[in-house]
C-alpha cells in the first residue's frame, strides 16, 4: 500500500473547538454503507484513509493503486446511489484512490470481486478475458468496473458511449483495441442478432428500416411478433441486466444524518443540509470544503497540504438542484459534472440552438474534461473554488457573464464571474461563504455567439495547455456591441484579453481589418516571455491567436455577410470516428499442432478480470510487518551536509531509520550491472534528484511517509548537467566506447554524388507500468535466510544483491515472483534497488518490511528509456543508392551506467534500419548527467538506432527530392545480404511484407488522395508513411542467452512447470504451459506454473530481450524430452491412448524419476566488438507498418486515421498472445514518438512529469481510428531453429509506432510547402502537439514567435 501522510497539528484549533462543538455536538459518528451487497457499519472509521485504502485493508485487493491522483483508473469501483439531481439510482464509476471514506455513507460500493469470480464471472469480465483484453492485468479491474458502470446505467449503450466509457482508464499493455472490441459486444449496434458484424443480414439501423421490420431493442410490434434476441458472441455468457446486484432496499430508506468523526489529527464533518454547512463555515471559516475530492486529495498526497478539518458536501441535496428559468439556468454548486453534462444537453434542447449556445459550449468542454470517474464526483463549485488557471469550465462561466451565488449564514451574495478570480488560486468568495449555485444566462435569439476551445497534450482526460471561451454580441449591422474573450492557460488566472476586447467592441465584425486588429491586440495581451512558467511560450501564444482566428471565421460563416472572405476550412476541428480494426485469425492455422499454434487467452486473464490475481502488494500483511518509505534526494547534484532523523523518530509509530551505515560493509553499498558504479544509499554526495539516502520504517504506510517528511537534510549544491548537449560540452562521459566499422567510409564519402549531414534528436520515455515497484521482504529465524517477494524481471540478480546487503550467501535468499503489473524493461535492474534497501531494513530490525512506491517515487527512482542524439553524415549517389554512413551516437545515461552501454551498442547495431549501406562507421558514447539513471525499455536502444536511420532516410530523400518510399525500396536489404556488422540476413521477408502492406493498405491510391486533399485543404493536412523494421533477437551479453526449467509430473497426471522467466503480461506462462502440454501429450489445463523462484530454477537471466519464449521454451522442451524418454516404455506397454495419470502412476511404482531439469543455450552467437566478427543475433524479427494521420495546423491537434501492420513472428506459438504484443508495442511506440515527453524543472533540477497528470501515455481515444494487423504466413522459415520455428515478438513491433511520427512529418511537409517553406524539416521526437504546431511555418505561428532575452532560459528542460 503506498503511503499517504499524517498531520501533527490538532484537527481543530482550540479557539474554535467550543463553538464548532456546539454546532456539531448532535452529529452522528457512524458510517453506514453496503459493500458488495453486505451491510457495513463503521463507528471507528479512520478519517485519514481513502476508500481504496479501506478496501485493500479489508482484503479486497482486486482494486489497485496505480497513481493516487485519479489519472489511470486502476482503482475504479462503482458507487451506487440515489442521485438528488436526477431523482434516480445512478451507478457511478469513481476513483477509489481519491474518494474519502465519508463519501460512501448511505451508498452501495461495488468492487470487481463483487460482480463475479473465476467460477462465475460477470459477462464483462469474461468477454475482456476471452477477448485478450488483459495482459499484465493490473489495470484490468478498473477497466472492468468502468464497463460495468456503463452497463448498469444503460444496458444497451451505443458504440459511441462504449468508446467513451474508458476515458478515465489507462492501459500500458494491450494497445486498447481488444478491450474495445470486447466492450463493443455489449453495444446496441453489435448486440443486435441481425447486425452484419454478427453474421446477420443487417440491423434495422444499418439497413435504414429503423425497426419497421422488427428490432432487437423493442418488446414486440403491433402484431405481437417476438423481439429479436440480443446477440451473445458464441462461447460467451449472455448478459442479463435483471440478474445484477440490486440496489439494497435498506439504502432507499437510508436517513442521511449529519456526521462528525475523526481523531486528534483529522476530523471529518458531513452536513446534510445547507443550513448545517453554513453553521460550520460561520464558526470555522477555514474548514476545507470537499465535493469530489479530486483536487484536494492530490494536494494532500503530493503537495503535502494539511487539512485538519474537512467538510464533505456531496450529500447536501439542496446544492444538487437546478432550475430552468426564462433567461438563465441555475445549477447547484455541487451538481456533478456528469449531471451538468446531461443538464447541458437538456438546456440546448429546452432553449434551442441559438439561445442555448452557453450550454453547447459547456457540453463541448465537459466531454474532454478529465475522465468519467472524475466527472462523476467533480463539481462546478469545486472547479471554481480551486481557481485553476487551466480549468476548462471557468472561461465559459466568465465569458457568458454567469453569476455566482455565494451564501454564508448571514447573507447571500451575487458575484459576477468576471470579478471572481482575483489572483493565482485566489477568489472573491467570502471566507465563511460557499458557492451555492451558478446562474448561466441564456442568449437572445439573434446577434450573440459563443464558442469554446481547448488544446491539450492528449485529446481525452487531459488538462488544457490553453483553453478559451469567446463571445460576441452584435448589432443588426454586425457592429460588435460587447464581447468576452476569455482564456485559460495564458496567465496565473482565467483571464480576459482586455486589449483585444477593447479593440473589438464597436468594430464592424465582418471587416477584415477587425480580424487583424484583434490579432495585434492579442499579441499585446499575451506577450509571454520565453521563460514563462509552464513553458511553451510560442505555442501558447499561437493557440490564443488560432482560437480567435477559428472563432472569427466560424461566426463569419454563420453571419455570411456579402463580399466577406470566410476561411471555411479552418472552422472544423478534428473529429474521430468509432475506432475499429481487424486481424487475420487464420494466419497460423496451417501451423497448428495439438496445442501449439492455436489462439488461446492468457492463462491468468480471467483471474485478472475478477480481481483474484495476486500482485506483490496484494500479499497479506505479515505478522510484525513494518512499512518502508524512501528518503530521496531533492537536489540534482549536491554534497550532503547533514541528515537529521530525530524529528522523524519522535513520531509515534516510526520505528527506525536505515541508511548505508546498516550495511555489513562499504562494498555492499555498491551495485550495478555490468559496472558497479551506483550506491543503494547516498553517502556524502547525491548525483540526481530521487537518489535514495535512507528509508524510514514505521508501523503503517502513512506514519512512514510522515516520518520521511520530518527528516531534515541539508545540502551544499553543486553544478549539474542535464542534457546530452551539456554533457558533450563538458566532456562528461562514462568510460565506454564501442564502434562498428565496415568498409571504407572516408573513400566512399569522397566518391559519393552527394553528402548530406544532419542531427537527429530523440527524447526518452517513462515505462509507466501500471504497477509501481513493490517489495515484501521476510527474514527467517534461522541461518540468515530471507525471502523476497518482488515485482522484478530479474529474480536472480535481486537474489545476488540481497545476499550482499544482508551479508549471507545466495543460497540463503529466495526471490519469488508471482506476476508483474507490467515491466517493459523498467524492472530489469531498477527493481533491485528497492529490494536491496528493503532487505537491508528487514535485516536490521529482524521484521518483515514492505514498500510499494508511489507513482512519483517510482518515476523519480526507476529510470527511463534513454534519450539519444546522433550527428550523421551520409553519402548517396544521384540514383538514390546509399554509399556510406558516418555517425556519432550519444545516449543520456543519467548519473550511473546501469545498462546504458548495452543500449548504445544495440542502437549502433540497428542504425542501418533495413537498408544496405556498403560503408558504415558508427561510434557510440554514453553521456554522464545528473538525471535519473536511465535503463532498459522495450526495444533497448533498437528503436533509437532505427529512428536515426529513418530520420536520415527522410531527410536524404528530401534533399534528393525523391519520394522517401522509393529511397527505402532502392536501398532495402535483399535476402542473404549482410549487415554492417557482417551478419547474413536469412529468412529475410521485409521486402515481401513491404509489398503486401502496400497492397493491403492501398498505399499508392491513398497517397494520391492525400496529395489531392492537401492541395485543397489549408489548415488540415494529411500524411502517410510506410516503415519497415528488423530487430535482432538475443542478449548482446552472450552469457545471458541461457535458461533452465524444472518439470514435475504428479501421481494424478498433473504437471507443474517452473522456469526462469517472469510473467509480466506478455503471456510467457501461457506459451510455456502450451509447450509443456504439447511436449508431454497432455491438455493445457493439466499444466500449471505457480511462480518464478530462485530456489527452483537457479541462475536465471532477466526476462528481457524478447528471447524468453525461445530460451525458456526450449529449456522446458528439453526437460519434457527427458521425461518422455523415461515414460516411453510405459506408453508402449499401456498403449498410446492411456492418460498421463495412468502412465505417471505406473512409472512411480517402478521408481522412475518424474522430475526433470531442462536447459538451453542459444547456439552460434558470439559477436566481437572492434574486429567486427562473429554473429551478433540468433535471428531478426521483422515487420512493416503503414500509418496515415491528419493534423490540424492551427492547433497542433492530430489523429491517426489508419494503421496497417504486418509482423513476421514465424510459426506463432499462440497468435492471440502475439497479436496482443503487436498491438500493445505499436501503441507504446506511438506514444514514444508522438506524445510522451519528460520534462525537468530547470530551477530545481527536479523531474516535473511524474504522473498521469503531467506525463501523457496514449489513451483509448489516441489509437488509430482503424487498425489492421496480420501475421506473415505462407512462407518457409528454412533457417529458423527456435521452438515451433517462432520468433520473439515483445519488442520488435514497438518501432513500427514511428510510422505515425513520419506520417506527421509528411503532413508537416505539406503544411510548410503551402507557405513557401521547403527547406528540409528536422523534426525532433516526440512529435508533440507543440512541435507539430511550431513546425507549420504559417503566418500565425511566425507572429507568435517568442525570442529569449540574453541569458534567459526555458522554464522546463526537455532531456
Amino acid at each position: 500500500m503506498a503511503p499517504g501522510r499524517v498531520s501533527p497539528e490538532p484537527a481543530v484549533e482550540p479557539s474554535t473547538q467550543r463553538s464548532l462543538a456546539s454546532v456539531t455536538d448532535q452529529y452522528d459518528d457512524t458510517l453506514r454503507f453496503y459493500l458488495n451487497g453486505t451491510k457495513v457499519i463503521l463507528d471507528t472509521a479512520d478519517p485519514e484513509v481513502t476508500l481504496l485504502e479501506y478496501l485493500r485493508g479489508v482484503g479486497l485487493t482486486g482494486t489497485k493503486l496505480g497513481c493516487a491522483e485519479g489519472g489511470c483508473g486502476a482503482c475504479t469501483v462503482v458507487v451506487s446511489q440515489y442521485n438528488p439531481t436526477t431523482k434516480e439510482i445512478y451507478h457511478a464509476s469513481v476513483n477509489a484512490c481519491l474518494a474519502p471514506l465519508v463519501s460512501v455513507d448511505g451508498k452501495h460500493v461495488i468492487t470487481v470481486e463483487g460482480i463475479g469470480s473465476v467460477k462465475k464471472p460477470h459477462p464483462s469480465q469474461e468477454r475482456i478475458a476471452k477477448g485478450n483484453g488483459s495482459q499484465c492485468g493490473f489495470c484490468t479491474p478498473g477497466i472492468v468496473m468502468s464497463l460495468y458502470a456503463l452497463l448498469r446505467n444503460n444496458d444497451e449503450p451505443s458504440e459511441h458511449q462504449v468508446e467513451e466509457a474508458f476515458d478515465g482508464n489507462l492501459c500500458r499493455c494491450t494497445g486498447y483495441r481488444p478491450i474495445l472490441d470486447a466492450a463493443q459486444s455489449f453495444s446496441a449496434e453489435r448486440g443486435c442478432g441481425m447486425a452484419k458484424v454478427n453474421g446477420g443480414s443487417g440491423c434495422c439501423k444499418e439497413n435504414g428500416t429503423n425497426g419497421t421490420t422488427g428490432c432487437c431493442q423493442t418488446n414486440g410490434s403491433d402484431d405481437d411478433s417476438q423481439p429479436i434476441k440480443r446477440f451473445t458472441p458464441p462461447g460467451f455468457i449472455e448478459y442479463k441486466p435483471d440478474t445484477e446486484l440490486i440496489f439494497p432496499p435498506a439504502l432507499k430508506r437510508h436517513e442521511f444524518k449529519p456526521l462528525a468523526f475523526g481523531n486528534k489529527r483529522k476530523r471529518w464533518f458531513r452536513p446534510v443540509t445547507l443550513q448545517q454547512l453554513l453553521e460550520i463555515k460561520s464558526v470555522y471559516p477555514s474548514a476545507k470544503i470537499i465535493g469530489g475530492s479530486t483536487e484536494t486529495q492530490i494536494e494532500v498526497k503530493f503537495k503535502f497540504m494539511q487539512y485538519t478539518a474537512s467538510v464533505f458536501v456531496g450529500d447536501i441535496a439542496e446544492l444538487r438542484q437546478y432550475r430552468f428559468e426564462d433567461d438563465y439556468l441555475e445549477i447547484g454548486g455541487n451538481v456533478t459534472l456528469t449531471d451538468l453534462e446531461s443538464l447541458a444537453e437538456r438546456a440546448v434542447e429546452h432553449y434551442g440552438q441559438k439561445r442555448g449556445q452557453p450550454f453547447a459550449a459547456i457540453l463541448k468542454q465537459i466531454r474532454y474534461f478529465a475522465g468519467r470517474q472524475i466527472r462523476n464526483v467533480g463539481t462546478p463549485a469545486g472547479n471554481l473554488a480551486t481557481a485553476s488557471p487551466i480549468s476548462d469550465l471557468n472561461p465559459v462561466f466568465v465569458a457568458t457573464n454567469a453569476i455566482l451565488v455565494a451564501k454564508s449564514l448571514d447573507e447571500t451574495t451575487e458575484i459576477p464571474m468576471n470579478e471572481f478570480f482575483q489572483g493565482y488560486r485566489l477568489t472573491a468568495l467570502p471566507p465563511d461563504g460557499i458557492i451555492a449555485s451558478i446562474r448561466i444566462p441564456v442568449f437572445g435569439e439573434q446577434g450573440e455567439y459563443l464558442r469554446a476551445y481547448k488544446q491539450a497534450k492528449r485529446k481525452d482526460d487531459d488538462i488544457a495547455i490553453v483553453n478559451a471561451a469567446l463571445r460576441v454580441k452584435l448589432h443588426d449591422d454586425n457592429v460588435v456591441e460587447n464581447c468576452s474573450l476569455v482564456y485559460g492557460g495564458m496567465a496565473p488566472i482565467t483571464i480576459s484579453a482586455k486589449n483585444a476586447v477593447a479593440y473589438l467592441e464597436g468594430k464592424k465584425f465582418a471587416d477584415p481589418k477587425t480580424l487583424e486588429g484583434v490579432m495585434n491586440a492579442l499579441e499585446q495581451d499575451f506577450d509571454l516571455r520565453f521563460g514563462v512558467p509552464g513553458g511553451m511560450a510560442q505555442f501558447r501564444r499561437s493557440l490564443a491567436l488560432g482560437f480567435f482566428y477559428r472563432f472569427y471565421h466560424e461566426i463569419l460563416q454563420e453571419l455570411n455577410p456579402p463580399d466577406s472572405h470566410i476561411d471555411e476550412e479552418c472552422i472544423a476541428e478534428i473529429q474521430r470516428e468509432i475506432s475499429k480494426g481487424r486481424k487475420d485469425h487464420a494466419s497460423a492455422v496451417a501451423y497448428e499442432k495439438r496445442v501449439i499454434g492455436k489462439e488461446q487467452p492468457h492463462v491468468a486473464a480471467l483471474k485478472q478480470c475478477t480481481g483474484e490475481a495476486q500482485y506483490t502488494d496484494d500479499i497479506p500483511v505479515q505478522r510484525n510487518e513494518l512499512y518502508g518509505c524512501l528518503l530521496l534526494s531533492t537536489k540534482a547534484h549536491a554534497r550532503i551536509v547533514s541528515v537529521d532523523t530525530a524529528p522523524a523518530l519522535d513520531i509515534p509509530g516510526v520505528v527506525d531509520y536505515v541508511d548505508h551505515r546498516d550495511l555489513p560493509n562499504a562494498k555492499a553499498n555498491w551495485w550495478g550491472a555490468p559496472n558497479c558504479d551506483e550506491t543503494f544509499f547516498a553517502v556524502d554526495e547525491v548525483f540526481t534528484t530521487g537518489q535514495p539516502i535512507g528509508m524510514i520504517l514505521a508501523t503503517d504506510a502513512k506514519k512512514a511517509e510522515a516520518g520521511m517528511r520530518a527528516v531534515r537534510v541539508k545540502y551544499e549544491e553543486l553544478p549539474a548537467i542535464f542534457t546530452i548537449e551539456e554533457a558533450i560540452a563538458a566532456d562528461s562521459y562514462f568510460d565506454h566506447f564501442h564502434y562498428i566499422n565496415n568498409g571504407d567510409v572516408e573513400k566512399a564519402l569522397k566518391e559519393s554524388d552527394h553528402v548530406f549531414t544532419g542531427v537527429s534528436r530523440m527524447g526518452g520515455q517513462e515505462h509507466f507500468y501500471l504497477e509501481t515497484n513493490a517489495c515484501v521482504v521476510v527474514p527467517k529465524p534461522e541461518d540468515g535466510e530471507i525471502e523476497v517477494f518482488s515485482s522484478t524481471q530479474n529474480p536472480s540478480e535481486t537474489q545476488a544483491y540481497v545476499a550482499a546487503v544482508t551479508g549471507v550467501a545466495a543460497n540463503k535468499v529466495v526471490t519469488r515472483v508471482k506476476r508483474l503489473g507490467g515491466g517493459f524493461g523498467g524492472k530489469e535492474t531498477r527493481s533491485i534497488q528497492l529490494a536491496a534497501i528493503c532487505a537491508t531494513a528487514a535485516n536490521k530490525v529482524k521484521r518483515p518490511v514492505r514498500c510499494m512506491l508511489n507513482r512519483d517515487e517510482d518515476i523519480l527512482t526507476s529510470g527511463q528509456r534513454h534519450p539519444f542524439l546522433a550527428r550523421w553524415k551520409v553519402g548517396v549517389n544521384k540514383d538514390g543508392k546509399l554509399q556510406a554512413l558516418d555517425a556519432d551516437v550519444f545516449n543520456n545515461a543519467g548519473w550511473s551506467q546501469d545498462l546504458s552501454a548495452a543500449v548504445v551498442d544495440r542502437a549502433l547495431s540497428h542504425i542501418d534500419g533495413c537498408y544496405n549501406i556498403p560503408n558504415v562507421h558508427v561510434r557510440g558514447r554514453i553521456c554522464k548527467t545528473n538525471t535519473v539513471s536511465n535503463t532498459a525499455f522495450r526495444g533497448f536502444g533498437g528503436p533509437q538506432g532505427m529512428w536515426i536511420a529513418e530520420s536520415m532516410m527522410e531527410e536524404t530523400a528530401d534533399h534528393l527530392q525523391m519520394p522517401v518510399e522509393k529511397l527505402r525500396e532502392i536501398n532495402m536489404y535483399k535476402p542473404h545480404e549482410s549487415t554492417h556488422f557482417r551478419q547474413e540476413l536469412k529468412d529475410w521477408f521485409v521486402p515481401l511484407m513491404w509489398k503486401q502492406v502496400k497492397e493491403e493498405a492501398d498505399y499508392d491510391r491513398r497517397k494520391q488522395e492525400i496529395a489531392a486533399f492537401n492541395a485543397k485543404s489549408k489548415w488540415k493536412k494529411r500524411g502517410l508513411s510506410l516503415i519497415p523494421t528488423k530487430f535482432g533477437i538475443s542478449f548482446t551479453a552472450i552469457f545471458l542467452n541461457q535458461a533452465g526449467a524444472l518439470v514435475h509430473i504428479y501421481h494424478d497426471g498433473s504437471v507443474l512447470v517452473a522456469h526462469g522467466g517472469t510473467e509480466m503480461g506478455q503471456g510467457l506462462h501461457t506459451k510455456m504451459t502450451m509447450i509443456a502440454a504439447e511436449a508431454l501429450g497432455v491438455s493445457q489445463e493439466d499444466v500449471h506454473i505457480s511462480e518464478t523462484k530462485t530456489d527452483t530454477v537457479a541462475n536465471t537471466s532477466s526476462t528481457a530481450a524478447s528471447a524468453s519464449s525461445d530460451l525458456n521454451g526450449y529449456a522446458i522442451w528439453n526437460a519434457c524430452a527427458q521425461l518422455n524418454e523415461r515414460l516411453a516404455p510405459y506408453r508402449e506397454k499401456l498403449g498410446h491412448d492411456v492418460t498421463m495419470k495412468q502412465i505417471a502412476h505406473a512409472a512411480y511404482f517402478d521408481r522412475v524419476n518424474l522430475s526433470a531439469n531442462g536447459f538451453y543455450k542459444t547456439p552460434d552467437i558470439g559477436y566481437v566488438w572492434g574486429p567486427n566478427t562473429g554473429q551478433m543475433f540468433y535471428y531478426f524479427t521483422q515487420g512493416v507498418a503503414a500509418a496515415e494521420v491528419e493534423i490540424d495546423t492551427l492547433t497542433g491537434d492530430w489523429t491517426c486515421r489508419r494503421a496497417d501492420l504486418k509482423m513476421d513472428v514465424g510459426r506463432s506459438i499462440n497468435p492471440a498472445i502475439d497479436y496482443g504484443q503487436v498491438e500493445g508495442a505499436f501503441i507504446q511506440g506511438l506514444g514514444l514518438f508522438t506524445m510522451e515527453e519528460s520534462l525537468w524543472h530547470r530551477a530545481s533540477g527536479q523531474l516535473f512529469t511524474r504522473g498521469p497528470g503531467t506525463y501523457k501515455i496514449p489513451g483509448f481515444r489516441d489509437i488509430p481510428q482503424e487498425m489492421n494487423i496480420s501475421l506473415l504466413k505462407d512462407v518457409n522459415w528454412e533457417n529458423l531453429r527456435t521452438i515451433q520455428r517462432s520468433r520473439g515478438v515483445g519488442e520488435p513491433p514497438l518501432f513500427l509506432g514511428s510510422a505515425v511520427f513520419f506520417a506527421i512529418r509528411d503532413a508537416l511537409k505539406a503544411a510548410r510547402k503551402q507557405w513557401g517553406v521547403e527547406d528540409v524539416l528536422t523534426l525532433r521526437s516526440p512529435a508533440t502537439v507543440e512541435r507539430i504546431r511550431v513546425s507549420c511555418a504559417d503566418p500565425l505561428i511566425k507572429r507568435s514567435e517568442v525570442k529569449a532575452e540574453e541569458g534567459e532560459k526555458s522554464f522546463f528542460i526537455s532531456i
